[in-house]
């Protein structure tokens, strides 16, 4: 029997603001509030709350029969929680069902996987306990940032535990193979691996109001059979793309989320059930290992980390930014972290592309990708001057780490004393106290 594992991402881009050579040392805000204020209510008002309304409205008519996962980067919470949390509470409204999974992925939904391990695993095990926070749920299946993987990541991701982890069902890493099978990883066996589906998720997430497309207009019944005609071996269809897939890149007046609505229907018809990336990990069985020595993510016709890495420009400012990956990190300042954060966004990088794309960049404040290099490489001279002055630049890795351990032992004793001192003036109090009250008596 088939399965449908149907997964939405939500992140939100952090809008960088125009900032200038001369800014540098002078301002250390980045951030354009009102665009990004802007942009978040929009997609809240267009995508997010529609679709959301509609797949509970699905759990509701299906009940456990239908089921469906998300993953949210943690600066994309962050954005909902400060102008759209409407959105959080319809995710939880969502959870209450029994019928969701929440994913793990880095927090910035940067590139972090690429070039630091443990800078990696801390964000994810950061997004993992935001998840917690809201959903009550520890996540159980990595999905990396655009789908990003290779063998190294996947042995990362077993390495801290998850029993599964999301990526491309891309032709140049399968060759004959079909996505619609269980996979492990080369280097780590234990971890399962699901494959998009490029096609049948493509048909939803970009094709599906082009009235110039062979398959145009695209009907649930349709879309099923095309789903059930697969060989019948094949176990599993994953279904993978942005929730603002379903009211953004197609608006609400093409019936995107009639045709939603109408996907479980025939779906029982045919056979075919849902499930989530948890359970799919739990029941089936890997057919064999996926070797995958380069990278590949979701992303253009390439399937490859080239939107974001492509060029000089791009690798320059990579190579920065993660210069000062572990000082930022053993220095733990909330500021400084949260501006890591944002900064190591994916879409910083992509603003500097200057590859022909199908799907075309939407580049923002920024006239081009050299614009984009520019401004972004001005906030980071800011940033790493911040960095550098919260403790001296000659002072190494190793000793900043062993200083820093100090203080807060330090700190740590410290605490222990001044609760062992309030601790004995309790007592000397009561005894004082016993005192009074005997002299009293005689």
């Amino acid at each position: 029997m088939k399965t449908i594992c149907l997964y939405f991402e939500i992140h939100q881009i952090t809008h960088l603001k125009r900032y200038r050579f001369f800014d540098i040392g002078t301002d250390h805000y980045y951030y354009d509030d009102y665009e990004n204020e802007r942009t978040i209510t929009e997609t809240a008002e267009r995508s997010y709350m529609p679709a959301l309304d509609t797949l509970l409205q699905m759990t509701r008519e299906n009940g456990k029969y239908f089921k469906v996962a998300f993953s949210l980067s943690g600066v994309g919470m962050e954005q909902l929680e400060l102008y759209a949390p409407q959105v959080l509470e319809k995710l939880q409204e969502l959870n209450e069902t029994g019928c969701v999974e929440f994913l793990a992925e880095p927090y910035s939904h940067g590139l972090s996987s690429l070039i630091n391990e443990t800078c990696f695993k801390d964000e994810v095990r950061r997004q993992c306990e935001k998840i917690k926070e809201y959903f009550g749920k520890q996540p159980k299946v990595l999905r990396n940032s655009s789908l990003i993987y290779n063998d190294d990541i996947g042995r990362f991701a077993a390495e801290m535990g998850f029993k599964g982890m999301l990526t491309e069902g891309a032709k140049h890493v399968l060759g004959w193979k079909s996505p619609h099978y269980m996979y492990h990883c080369a280097q780590a066996p234990k971890l399962k691996l699901l494959l998009r589906d490029v096609k049948l998720s493509d048909d939803i997430s970009l094709r599906f109001n082009n009235s110039e497309w062979e398959g145009y207009p695209l009907f649930a019944d349709a879309y099923m059979d095309e789903v059930a005609s697969h060989p019948e071996g094949s176990q599993i269809i994953n279904i993978f793309m942005e929730l603002s897939a379903l009211g953004i890149a197609q608006p609400l007046s093409s019936n995107i989320l009639e045709f939603m609505r109408a996907l479980p229907a025939c779906a029982r018809q045919r056979g075919v059930t849902f499930s989530t990336p948890s359970e799919i990990c739990m029941k089936m069985k890997s057919v064999g290992a996926l070797d995958v020595p380069d990278t590949l993510s979701w992303t253009d016709e390439e399937r490859d980390v080239s939107s974001w890495l492509g060029n000089a420009m791009q690798r320059e400012a990579f190579q920065k930014l993660y210069s000062v990956a572990d000082r930022v990190r053993i220095a733990a300042d909330p500021r400084i972290s949260q501006d890591w954060d944002y900064l190591q966004a994916s879409n910083n990088f992509r603003f500097m592309t200057t590859k022909p794309s199908v799907m075309g960049v939407d580049r923002g404040i920024y006239s081009s990708p050299f614009d984009a290099f520019t401004n972004y490489m001005n906030i980071l001279g800011d940033f790493i001057s911040r960095v550098n002055a919260l403790y001296p630049e000659e002072i190494d890795n190793e000793e900043l780490n062993a200083l820093l351990t100090t203080i807060r032992n330090q700190a740590d004793e410290i605490e222990r004393k001044n609760k062992e001192i309030a601790r004995l003036q309790a007592k000397i109090e009561k005894v004082e106290e016993s005192k009074d009250k005997g002299k009293r008596k005689k």
